[in-house]
């Protein structure tokens, strides 16, 4: 296989109908690692977020039970992905996900400023550390794919390019993140969790290193400390440097999944979409009927 081959047949898509086609390989394929680290990111920025920090907190899911919440959140969105949007699968997961958001007081602004990170903080990535930038083609399919997810989400005015979801995330952030004790208390649960899956000696490095790629916006909201500049250069150098390495490595025949990362430990005997994630005592039992409903017409 040459090391455009998926490139070419990303080419050969259209990415208006073949949208989830075209970010299956991306984040399967082309750049599995990258979309991993940034869609991590892209949560880790919305707990800045006091209204979205302080529910996660309440729950005690991110604070008490950090390495569940991870791996059901990644589980979910990768059963969607890879089964499809429009399969038995993927809107199994979507229920899932509509049934756990319909227990909780959450604004639609809340929702889509959590949908544009998905779409923003991906495509930024691959920007500046990627092995490639994203073609066009394949930054159109993203758009596209979240739209669509968006809006089996029961998500209103959603936008409608990427130019629109940077706008969103940016003067969303620049108008709700503040610093507050309960989202500092989520984000130092999932540094905590982000450390745990590299031997402990490395602990301190890889905390310094993960403060150095967020932006002045985000460690003022989280209070966090500022490091140094030769911190940052070195982590984000180090990130440059990976990608001219990766792209010299042959292209990725199999698909490389979240579910068979070994970071991803609370199954180990398998799982069942419709199981994961938090089933409170409180959710009515319409909450499952209104997630279809709101499905349904979307």
């Amino acid at each position: 296989m040459r090391r455009d081959h998926w490139q070419r047949r990303i080419a050969e898509l259209d990415p208006e109908t073949q949208y989830e086609e075209i970010a299956r390989i991306a984040s399967y394929h082309e750049f599995p690692w990258d979309y991993q680290q940034a869609l991590s990111f892209a949560l880790f920025r919305t707990y800045a977020v006091p209204s979205i920090g302080r529910l996660l907190y309440d729950t005690g899911e991110f604070t008490q039970r950090t390495q569940k919440r991870h791996d059901d959140t990644a589980l979910v969105l990768e059963a969607v992905l890879v089964d499809g949007a429009e399969s038995p699968g993927g809107r199994a997961a979507v229920r899932r996900m509509n049934q756990m958001h319909g227990s909780y007081d959450i604004s639609n602004d809340d929702l889509r400023y959590v949908l544009a990170t998905f779409v923003v903080v991906p495509h930024r990535w691959l920007q500046d550390y990627g092995w490639r930038r994203p073609s066009e083609v394949e930054t159109t399919a993203s758009v596209r794919y979240y739209q669509r997810l968006g809006a089996l989400m029961g998500i209103k005015d959603i936008p409608a390019d990427l130019a629109g979801f940077e706008e969103l995330l940016d003067t969303y952030e620049s108008q709700h993140f503040a610093p507050d004790p309960k989202t500092r208390a989520v984000a130092d649960a999932t540094l905590e969790l982000l450390v745990s899956f590299y031997p402990r000696v490395l602990a301190r490095p890889v905390e310094a290193f993960s403060r150095a790629l967020m932006d002045d916006r985000l460690l003022a909201a989280f209070e966090l400390e500022q490091p140094s500049r030769a911190v940052v250069a070195l982590a984000r150098g180090g990130l440059r440097m990976r990608a001219r390495v990766v792209r010299f490595l042959p292209p990725r025949r199999r698909p490389r999944y979240a579910k068979d990362l070994k970071r991803i430990k609370t199954y180990p005997g398998g799982f069942m979409v419709e199981r994961l994630g938090t089933f409170p005592a409180t959710m009515p039992e319409t909450v499952e009927d209104a997630a279809d409903r709101r499905a349904t017409s979307a």
